[in-house]
């Protein structure tokens, strides 16, 4: 399987045509059609219905074109990292993280290294504990930062000194808004909106649990966004880290810390006896010496 058909293989899955795709690549579609019928018959699998007006994949294609996108960014992520490795600190780094205002120590540090070396670039990838760790476990991203609590045994890692606080988003005219804090009894028979990442830990829903044995999870989210989107058109109230909503006088929202005070730490992995190129062995360098002055 050669990358070149794989890339083939992709144009024709984006552009949904033989003849589209053929005209993309500059090749004539009989031999855009040998190479794909090629790659069928190596694989053993259809990869392609083939209809009137256009092609649509199969499962078998499907999985095909996911793989596929991640060789071809693989290979293209390492081709730039080979072409960057002279004595100018040049290149990409990739960062997957979760959403959080400790962030803001990853961007003062990728700030001063563009100072010094403007050549390095930053990829920056929100999700959420499962989706970056993915990423990473192939080769996709350079470092994670993730909250909570991680594999130490499966990941090297620097531990970040400062904490996120829990709390809950809020719209301004609800019941909860004259408190300063709120606990888990406050909560009991509301409807709630939790994050998927902490859905699955326990740390939260230990919380909860103290005075509120059935939580009334009325949606859960990815993003805080979308979450503060939905507190805003009153499905309900968000569990959230603080510092990542507008909650200023001119916003129909605010936030209040739980009590008893819950905190989540953070943490920078990258995967064991990972050989860096030279711009992400410097991040490294830049960000140990930018924690020492938080």
């Amino acid at each position: 399987m050669e990358l070149r058909v794989l890339q083939y293989f992709l144009a024709v899955a984006r552009e949904q045509s033989i003849s589209g795709a053929a005209e993309f690549l500059h090749l004539t579609q009989p031999t855009l059609s040998r190479q794909i019928k090629d790659l069928e018959d190596e694989l053993g699998k259809q990869l392609f219905v083939r209809g009137n007006r256009r092609v649509t994949l199969t499962e078998e294609g499907m999985l095909l074109r996911k793989r596929a996108e991640e060789i071809v960014d693989l290979v293209g992520k390492t081709k730039r990292e080979v072409q960057h490795s002279d004595e100018t600190v040049t290149g990409d780094i990739y960062i997957g993280a979760g959403e959080t205002d400790s962030m803001r120590i990853v961007a003062r540090t990728a700030r001063k290294i563009q100072e010094d070396c403007p050549g390095v670039h930053f990829h920056i990838v929100s999700g959420d504990a499962c989706d970056i760790l993915e990423e990473l476990d192939k080769g996709l991203l350079d470092f994670d930062v993730l909250l909570g609590d991680i594999d130490k045994l499966k990941y090297d890692y620097l531990e970040f000194p400062m904490k996120d606080t829990w709390g809950i988003l809020m719209r301004r005219d609800s019941a909860l808004a004259a408190k300063e804090s709120v606990t888990a009894e406050d909560l009991r028979d509301l409807p709630l909106i939790i994050s998927r990442q902490a859905q699955n830990k326990g740390d939260l829903l230990h919380w909860l649990s103290a005075g509120c044995t059935h939580p009334n999870i009325a949606a859960t989210y990815n993003l805080i966004y979308n979450a503060a989107l939905m507190v805003d058109e009153g499905m309900g109230y968000a569990f959230s880290l603080d510092k990542l909503t507008s909650v200023g006088e001119d916003s129909n929202l605010l936030f209040r810390p739980l009590s008893p005070p819950l905190h989540l730490g953070m943490t920078m992995v990258w995967k064991k006896y990972q050989i860096f190129p030279r711009a992400a062995e410097l991040f490294l360098t830049y960000l140990q010496k930018e924690l020492t002055t938080v």
